[in-house]
C-alpha cells in the first residue's frame, strides 16, 4: 500500500483510480461496508482504490482541544486501511487553505486533475468545499461531465442503529468493550513504541511501560485490565491512562505495568488491549496514598484475570 502525503505529491502514476473520502477514525465496520465498495467496483473497473483522509481532521482544525478525542492514532488508522487491503492513501493537510477550497476547485484540483477519480463513493449527506457549498447532487453532475460515476455508501447498522465513530468513541468512554469489539470488528487496542518515561513506577515498586502516544488524545481515561503484547509475549497487565494529577502531570500518558515481567522493553513496539475498567483516574494526597491505590488495583486485575482472562501466550512483535 502507498500512502501519498498532499496534493503535491501526486503523480501520473495516480491518476486513475476508484476513491473514497472521509476521517475513517477508528476503521469500523461501518467503514469496512465502504471500503467493500470501493475494492469492488476497483476490481471491476481494474484500476487502484483510493481512500482520501485528512490529518488533522476537520473537526480538530475548527475545534482545536474541544474536538473528541479520536479512536485511532493516525499510524494505526494507515495500518488498519492496510489490512482492509486499500490500495493508496491520500493523506490532505487540513489547514486554512484546504479550508478556503471551493467546492468547483475540490472537483477540479483534487478528483480530475489530481486522481483522475473513475468511481467516487460517497455518503448521500457528503458535503465539501468551503463552507459546505458541494454536495452529492454536484458530484453527480461533475461525474455526467467529466465521465466518473459516483455512488451512495451503504449504512451498515447493528441493533438497528447506524455504526459510527462517535458511537465506538461513546462506547470506549463507558468502558464496554465488547460492544465496542462488535462495532470495530476487532478488539480495542493501542500500538506505540515504549520510552523512557520518569521512572516513577519504578520509585514505587511497579515498573511499568510507557507508551508513545505523541498528539493522540485517547477516549479512555482510567485504568484498566489489559493484554499487553510485546517482545513475542503476550501477558496479562494493568494500565493507566491519563496524565497523572497526583505528580502535576500534563500530557496523556499510557503506562502499563506488565505482571510478573522483569526486561528491558524500551523502544519495542507494544500493542495494549483493553479488556476491563477498574476505577477512573484521581488524584492522591501523597505518593504512599498513590502507592497503596496501585498495589489494590494490582490485586484486583489479578483477580480479573484469574476469573476471566487465562493466560496464553502467543506470537507478537
Amino acid at each position: 500500500m502507498e500512502l501519498i502525503r498532499g496534493l503535491h505529491n501526486l503523480r501520473d502514476k495516480h491518476r486513475g483510480c476508484v476513491a473514497t473520502i472521509g476521517n475513517f477514525d477508528g476503521v469500523h465496520r461501518g467503514h469496512q461496508k465502504v471500503l467493500d465498495q470501493v475494492k469492488r467496483k476497483a476490481l471491476e473497473l481494474g484500476l487502484p482504490s483510493t481512500v482520501i483522509i485528512f490529518e488533522p481532521q476537520p473537526r480538530e482544525f475548527f475545534a482545536g482541544s474541544e474536538a473528541p478525542p479520536r479512536v485511532t492514532r493516525f499510524d494505526e488508522k494507515v495500518r488498519l486501511l492496510r489490512e482492509q487491503g486499500i490500495d493508496r492513501i491520500l493523506c490532505l493537510t487540513f489547514n486554512a487553505r484546504l479550508r478556503r477550497m471551493s467546492a468547483q476547485a475540490f472537483v477540479d484540483e483534487l478528483l480530475l486533475k489530481g486522481l483522475h477519480v473513475r468511481h467516487f463513493v460517497v455518503g448521500d449527506d457528503f458535503r465539501f468545499g468551503c463552507d459546505r457549498a458541494g454536495d452529492y447532487t454536484m458530484l453527480e453532475l461533475a461525474g455526467r461531465q467529466h465521465g466518473f460515476s459516483v455512488e451512495h455508501t451503504h449504512t451498515f447498522l447493528i441493533d438497528q442503529q447506524r455504526v459510527s465513530s462517535t458511537w465506538v468513541r461513546e462506547t470506549l468512554m463507558r468502558g464496554d468493550f465488547d460492544l465496542a469489539e462488535r462495532l470495530l470488528g476487532r478488539p480495542y487496542t493501542v500500538t506505540g513504541r515504549v520510552l523512557h518515561g520518569q521512572k516513577l513506577g519504578r520509585q514505587l515498586g511497579v515498573p511499568t511501560a510507557n507508551v508513545r502516544m505523541h498528539r493522540f488524545r485517547c477516549p479512555l481515561q482510567g485504568v484498566y485490565c489489559v493484554w499487553a503484547r510485546v517482545a513475542g509475549q503476550q501477558v496479562p497487565s494493568i494500565c493507566n491512562v491519563g496524565i497523572r494529577p497526583t505528580v502535576n502531570g500534563r500530557l496523556p500518558v499510557l503506562e502499563v505495568h506488565l505482571f510478573d515481567v522483569n526486561q528491558s522493553l524500551y523502544g519495542r513496539l507494544m500493542q495494549v488491549e483493553f479488556l476491563h475498567f477498574l476505577r477512573p483516574e484521581k488524584r492522591f494526597s501523597d505518593l504512599d496514598a498513590l502507592k497503596s491505590q496501585i498495589h489494590q488495583d494490582i490485586e484486583l486485575a489479578r483477580a480479573w484475570f484469574s476469573e476471566n482472562q487465562p493466560a496464553q501466550p502467543i506470537s507478537g512483535n
